[in-house]
């Protein structure tokens, strides 16, 4: 045979399965496209020029990875589909006398066309669509944008080879089905699920464990450190115990609902639950998948919203005044009052003067806990034992308070801001102090707000007699008798000056520090919320990017899901109205199977999201998003558009199935 026979036989087989096809060149398309715009974004020099370009490359950098993995997810599920439902094509032509090689022939030549096509309308759509990305990144993260034309050819190459080689592993599985399989599978292969699958309770049960480990873990975090560390556990978990619940947990409810028969033997369960039954194994994989992407959207949807929406609120709840001058080793009263003076002189030189100042004198330290003892934090201890330890004199506690201590050597108060301390000794490292009482608020601790980091789960400040006390312990914790006190003194104060001034000043605080010769920092408002910005606009860029990546996901496999319950349903309702079911009964069971089926993965992610939400509060504390009422609110919201989003999927797809039934 010529080689021109088998390319229009190839382009004829294409376009006589353009419904299934169609939808596939689409989903190349829009991958290739969001693939090449995110790596433009990371490649390009426009970027590069930005501010804090590292931080903004390396998330963009995350972005590339995920739609890289899951195109290839992606593709390879939708030609898996794809293969199912040609085989009998196939078995007809090696039936017909054609070889095996030719049917891989063919496939070569339909593999090349889809991704040539792929491929390039991708790249021309991501390349005209790359500047308006890059556009849209710089409006939300507030920055002028420059005009010209730039093409990176590295990324241009690394899209058409990453996406080629998906495309080249999709034909070799396609091959290997079509040659390991005889003639008669392949007829029948758009058949194989029929036979009733087996109740499988080990992996039910197994499910059923994984989710309720992933769902306790989510529950039972208590700070941003652990959360960190056990969040992909969890995450990993719920998607096991999802897989396992919907392939086997479902069969076995099901059958669960076959037995009784009060329920099961009136006409619409009966047809519906058999029906679901017997395609159960085939579909809930795709059940799954369409639930756990329902809940990667509304995660990343809800997360980047309320951290964008929430930035002007997490600046102000980590700096509660405009500038904060941070200065190390501050051991001395003169100390202080020297650092105040030149503050205040810095400040009024600059043209403007101090307001609401707030000063405090401490000495913070991490250890690990256990009970009413304290010893120094190692490499290898567990996030659940970490302590954040706050020393101060009963002298500042005075200061600050207003009140008398009334300690005596040896002694302390407790301030148990995080956590609990049992008992009524403290053993700090060896050494051991007597609380004398428990402090049940600290006004000046309380409006700083954060001194206290809230990345741990246990925050205590401890309140000593005086400076020999403090030394013993710091001592005693680090084991080295020599050393010095070791205080951070930190000024705070509003000045009522614009932004500019601001920032001005705060490089003028800088150089100050810099000629006293004193280790310190200086952080103000707007600095911060110019890096911020950086942070949160860029992972909301990437939130929305991703979020509408996976909602194409989850559209295009319900809609393959909605016609392979079409191909399955359509013999099946044939025969049901020979034997009598009304047109009336068939579309009430039609719509009771699809509506049942079709629900369940959005129920099961909403679920899914609400045992998360403890976990991922704390997550986006440690970007300082602390503000739990308003991520609930973004969470709520996003979970009613998104149901919305999804009943109108329901409505698009639901078509092709009703055209395919009837």
């Amino acid at each position: 045979m010529r080689n021109g026979f088998y390319t229009r036989l190839a382009l004829t087989n294409l376009r006589k399965n353009a419904q299934t096809y169609y939808p596939y060149i689409l989903a190349g398309s829009a991958t290739v496209m969001m693939f090449y715009s995110m790596l433009y974004l990371v490649v390009s020099r426009e970027v590069a020029s930005l501010n804090d370009s590292a931080t903004l490359r390396t998330v963009l950098g995350l972005g590339v990875w995920v739609i890289g993995i899951f195109a290839f997810i992606l593709l390879l599920y939708i030609n898996s589909f794809l293969i199912k439902r040609r085989k009998k094509e196939f078995g007809l032509f090696n039936i017909l006398g054609m070889e095996k090689k030719h049917i891989a022939r063919i496939m070569l030549i339909e593999t090349v066309i889809t991704a040539l096509v792929c491929i390039g309308l991708g790249l021309v759509a991501g390349i005209l669509f790359s500047k308006l990305g890059l556009l849209l990144l710089l409006r939300i993260l507030e920055l002028n944008a420059a005009f010209g034309f730039e093409l990176p050819l590295r990324a241009v190459a690394v899209t058409t080879v990453l996406f080629g080689a998906i495309f080249l592993i999709n034909l070799v599985y396609n091959v290997f089905q079509v040659h390991l399989s005889k003639p008669i599978e392949l007829l029948k292969g758009g058949n194989v699920g029929e036979k009733e699958p087996r109740t499988k309770w080990l992996i039910a049960l197994s499910g059923a464990a994984s989710l309720a480990g992933g769902y306790s873990i989510a529950l039972t975090v208590k700070s941003p450190l652990a959360a960190i560390s056990l969040f992909f556990v969890a995450v990993l978990l719920v998607i096991n115990g999802t897989y396992g619940l919907f392939t086997a947990g479902s069969i076995a409810i099901l059958k669960a609902l076959r037995r009784n028969k009060r329920f099961y033997y009136r006409t619409t369960p009966f047809i519906s639950v058999s029906g679901m039954i017997y395609r159960m194994k085939q579909n809930a994989a795709g059940l799954a998948s369409i639930c756990i992407l329902s809940t990667m959207v509304i995660v990343m949807a809800s997360s980047t919203v309320s951290l964008y929406v929430g930035l002007e609120d997490a600046v102000r709840t980590n700096y509660i005044r405009e500038i904060t001058v941070l200065v190390e080793d501050v051991n001395s009263d003169e100390q202080v009052e020297q650092l105040k003076n030149a503050i205040a002189e810095t400040v009024e030189k600059a043209g403007h003067s101090i307001h609401n100042p707030l000063a405090m004198r401490y000495v913070s330290t991490l250890t690990v806990q256990n009970g009413n003892a304290f010893n120094r934090a190692g490499g290898t201890g567990n996030n659940r034992d970490l302590a954040l330890l706050m020393f101060i004199t009963a002298e500042e506690y005075e200061r600050m308070e207003g009140v008398s201590a009334g300690l005596n050597a040896g002694e302390a108060l407790v301030y148990c801001m995080q956590g609990k301390i049992p008992g009524d000794t403290l053993n700090i490292g060896g050494y051991s102090l007597d609380i004398r009482g428990r402090v049940e608020s600290l006004k000046m601790l309380e409006e700083y707000g954060v001194l206290l980091d809230r990345m741990f789960t246990q925050s205590y400040v401890i309140i000593t007699a005086d400076e020999q006390d403090l030394l013993r312990a710091r001592r005693a914790l680090s084991g080295d008798e020599t050393l010095s006190m070791g205080y951070r003194f930190q000024y705070l104060f509003d000045t009522k000056a614009s932004a500019d001034a601001q920032l001005r000043l705060r490089s003028d605080l800088k150089v100050m520090l810099g000629e006293m010769s004193v280790p310190g920092n200086v952080e103000g408002r707007e600095a911060a919320k110019d890096e911020f910005m950086s942070v949160y606009g860029v992972l909301f860029f990437l939130g929305l990017f991703l979020g509408a990546l996976f909602i194409l996901g989850t559209v295009l496999i319900i809609y393959y899901k909605q016609i392979t319950e079409g191909y399955d349903d359509k013999e099946r309702f044939a025969i049901m109205s020979k034997v009598g079911l009304s047109l009336d009964e068939i579309k009430r069971t039609i719509r009771f199977q699809v509506l049942s089926v079709f629900y369940l993965p959005l129920v099961m992610a909403v679920i899914h999201i609400v045992f998360a939400f403890p976990v991922i509060s704390k997550l986006l504390a440690v970007i300082k998003l602390y503000n739990v009422r308003l991520y609930a609110l973004c969470t709520a919201l996003t979970i009613l558009v998104f149901a919305v989003c999804y009943a109108m999927i329901y409505g698009l797809t639901a078509r092709t199935y009703y055209r395919i039934v009837r």
